[in-house]
Parts: C-alpha cells; structure tokens; sequence
C-alpha cells in the first residue's frame, strides 16, 4: 500500500461518520495478510460462520426483550458478519460486498412488482404472501431446483427447517386437513418415544416426536421457535425464584432438595397465575 494510500486509508477507518465504507475498509484491514489481525487472518467460511447464526440470535435476542439500546449494537455485529463473509470471498475472487448488496436489491425488486413495477398495489399481505412464494418458485426452477423440497437451507434451526420443509410438502397437497390428525399423531409417536430401548432407536423417536410438534405449531401458526424461547424464559424466571426462596432460608440449591424446591416452583407458578389475572 503506498504512503497515499494508506494516509486515504487511516482517514477513513478514524472517521466516526465513515458508514459502510469505514466498516468495509476496517475489515479489510484487518485481513491485511501483513499488518492485519492474526485471528482474523486465519479464520474462513466455515469458522465464521458458527459466529455468524450467534449473532442473528442475539439479534433476536434484543428484540425478545425489548432492549432497544442494545439492538443497534446487535444489528452492527450482524452486519459484520456479512462484511467478514465478504471481505473473505472478495480475497477468494468470488465477489465484492457491493455485489452483495446488489443481488439483494435486485431480488427486493424483483419480488414486489406490485411496489417497484407495474403491478397493482391493491392486494392483502396475504395475496402478496401467495405472490411472494410464486415468484420464489420460480427463482428456484431457474436454478434448476425441481424437487419440492430444494432450497430449504440445510443451515437453518432444526426445528425453522422442519416447518418449512412441512410448508412445503403442504403447498402440493402433503398435509394433514386439521390439528385432529396432527394430535393423533403426536399421542401415537410418544408411544413410540415410550416404547424405544436402544440409544440409536430414543434419538430416532425423540427426533420424530419434534418433527410432529413442529407439525403441530404449523398449523396452530405457532413460531416453535418463539414458543421454546418463551418456555426457556418461563423457566428460569421460576428457578431463579427458587434461588431467591432459599437464599432468604439461608440456604442454596445444592443445599435443598427435590421436594423443597418442587414446592417453591409450585408457589411460583402460583404467584405468576395470580399476576396474570390481576392484569
């Protein structure tokens, strides 16, 4: 890098209102195989990307519990990611960040005639829903992704992919027509989860058991995601209850035992039952 270049260089990585191009320049630098970070260098695709899905969660995270001052924070590390992802292909010859964001500008146009063409606007968010998975299909045919289930990204959450794949399969008829059946089956394969002996036979049960409750929250138009992280928070708000129970007995969990804290998970449930009714 010449003198000139780098003065251009330093300018921009210190100026605090450099948006995108300050973050690009930065990352650029610091995959400088000379001058740049170590860490940084070594990393590739497949090492970044198991940061990439964390950050998306913790995305979700924010906005579950409505830390706003933490979102913008959130989304930056996000973004980052992407840039990362960039800056690695850009080194490879794959392509520049810029061609990233003009795919995806060009595929937002692409997918809502009805606002950048000539397309009517008058249509509900369902229609464009049904609109938006026409043109989807199509996009995977030009692909040459014939089978039903091609493009359901193998990356995804198991229990987001299982739902898009039963979305799918549903879309050409393979479904079930209620939650009747959905339940019935369910009671059917924890039968099956009951009568399974081996390892290998639980994991297989175990895995069709989710695969059905997953079917299950489809058709209730459940997030099961959303529903797990709140069964999550509902727990440790009641098991951190417990911890506060004890500790006014002087007392720890490793210190208590099933019954005792069985009873002060019951008194919390209580006192949250209580709360909901009063409001």
């Amino acid at each position: 890098m010449s003198e000139q270049s780098k003065t251009a260089s330093d300018q921009l990585v210190h100026d605090p209102k450099g948006g995108m191009p300050r973050l690009v320049e930065i990352m650029r630098r610091l995959r400088d195989p000379e001058t740049g970070c170590p860490w940084d260098i070594e990393q590739n695709f497949a090492t970044i990307a198991p940061y990439t899905i964390e950050e998306a969660y913790e995305v979700a995270d924010a906005i579950e519990r409505e830390a706003w001052d933490e979102l913008k924070g959130e989304l930056g590390d996000l973004l980052f990611q992407s840039v990362f992802h960039a800056q690695m292909a850009s080194e490879a010859g794959y392509f520049e960040f810029n061609d990233v964001a003009d795919t995806m500008s060009d595929k937002m146009v692409a997918r809502h005639p009805h606002v950048f063409g000539d397309e009517s606007a008058d249509k509900s968010a369902d229609q464009q829903t049904r609109d938006w998975e026409k043109i989807k299909a199509a996009e995977r045919a030009s692909k040459k992704q014939d089978g039903v289930l091609d493009g359901v990204a193998l990356g995804l959450p198991a229990l987001l992919r299982a739902v898009k794949l039963q979305n799918r399969a549903a879309r050409v008829g393979f479904d079930w027509p209620s939650t009747d059946e959905v339940i019935d089956k369910l009671v059917e394969e924890v039968d099956e989860v009951k009568q399974a002996t081996t390892p290998e036979d639980k994991v297989e049960e175990f895995g069709d058991l989710l695969f059905v409750m997953a079917n299950l929250a489809r058709h209730w138009k459940i997030d099961p995601e959303a529903a797990l992280r709140a069964a999550n928070a509902k727990f440790t708000r009641r098991f951190e209850y417990i911890e506060a129970a004890l500790k006014e007995r002087g007392k720890t969990p490793t210190e208590s035992d099933l019954q005792e804290m069985d009873a002060l998970w019951d008194a919390a449930k209580h006192q949250e039952k209580r709360r909901k009714k009063s409001t």
